[in-house]
């Protein structure tokens, strides 16, 4: 397809062009040279303005006049019937494809896959990649998946402005690349082994997310990152992608806790409710649904007991001044990152602007 567009000129060349070439370089006029092969003036003068087509007899006279074989005129006129239908089929095709793209900016955010770069400001090749991405055959798949887009579970509340637009499109576009990527295959009895492995890299929190990639990819686990879109307020997104769970994130918030604490989280999907059911999938908004809260809590607490040990926990409230050092200094102990011990602080007391030096940034 893009070869025969390549081949479609811009405008098609009428022979008469080459005919009044012809005769200016061989100095002869229009009206002369009508009558020389017996022809009306008016009607030598439509051919020369492209109105009329050279037909076999007049090749044969232009054959004879001007030494330049019929066989070339006609295929000259050929060509040019050719290229005119092309052209028509072109224009036909963009006025489609300026339809379908009307219907297509209602339903995805296209400047935000534009900015992406999977958009090339080429309609046909655009149209194309958003049916690849979106996983549909034409727009009246598109208009069905967004009036069906119905996630298994999600937190809902009125106080954010949510664009299901946007959330359909970081949903397609973390399916579309969980599909693209391979990893090793997945053993559900493993997930312990690999939540000690995250907890050390959360410790460290040195080139953290990498590092979550490389182990979850180990254990068979696709990690993807969506970059984040407006009125888009996502967590994280679980769900199967052939044989392979797969966790999708927006890192929201550039914080370990943050980050340590949503990993964990989707990895209790994987285990509580996931890797018995391939059906099902779990997108996650930072916003609360009733109907929801046990499968959350659920998760929330894998999440919390995971990261800090529910003995260690009680241990550590037991500590009359709970102060910066003490955070410290359990967080070396136990190896857990001070900013998680921190984390969980701030969430229970619901209070978060106690000021301190531990660093929450995500490295």
């Amino acid at each position: 397809m893009k070869t025969l567009e390549k081949n479609i000129p811009f405008s098609a060349t009428h022979p008469g062009t080459l005919l009044k070439d012809e005769l200016v370089a061989g100095g002869i006029k229009q009206k002369e040279f009508a009558v020389e092969i017996g022809m009306q003036h008016t009607m030598l003068s439509e051919i020369i303005n492209g109105k009329r087509p050279i037909t076999a007899d007049l090749a044969i006279l232009l054959e004879r006049s001007l030494g330049i074989s019929a066989d070339y005129w006609l295929r000259f006129q050929s060509q040019y019937d050719i290229d005119i239908s092309r052209i028509k089929e072109r224009n036909i095709q963009k006025l489609f494809n300026i339809d379908i793209w009307k219907i297509i900016k209602e339903y995805v955010p296209v400047n935000y896959f534009r900015k992406l770069g999977y958009l090339v400001d080429d309609l046909n090749v655009d149209i194309a990649k958003i049916k690849e991405v979106y996983n549909i055959n034409n727009v009246d798949d598109l208009i069905v998946l967004s009036a069906k887009q119905k996630f298994s579970f999600f937190r809902k509340s009125d106080k954010l402005k949510i664009s299901e637009k946007n959330i359909l499109a970081w949903n397609v576009l973390a399916k579309y690349k969980a599909n693209q990527q391979i990893v090793n295959k997945f053993y559900p009895e493993k997930i312990p082994n690999l939540v000690e492995e995250l907890k050390t890299i959360f410790f460290q929190n040195s080139d953290a997310v990498n590092q979550v990639e490389k182990a979850l990819k180990k254990y068979g686990i696709k990690f993807i990152l969506v970059p984040k879109l407006e009125q888009t307020p996502i967590d994280g997104y679980t769900f199967w992608s052939g044989n392979n769970p797969v966790i999708a994130l927006t890192i929201r918030h550039q914080r370990i806790d943050n980050f340590a604490f949503t990993i964990m989280h989707e990895i209790g999907h994987i285990e509580l409710h996931l890797k018995d059911d391939k059906e099902q999938q779990f997108f996650d908004l930072k916003i609360k649904s009733p109907h929801l809260e046990v499968i959350e809590e659920e998760a929330d607490k894998f999440a919390t007991e995971n990261l800090i040990p529910r003995h260690i926990w009680l241990q550590f409230k037991t500590e009359k001044n709970i102060t910066e050092r003490a955070i410290i200094d359990y967080a070396g102990k136990y190896n857990i990152h001070p900013a998680i011990i921190l984390g969980r602080i701030n969430y229970e007391s619901k209070f978060y602007a106690i000021k301190t030096s531990i660093d929450k940034k995500l490295y």
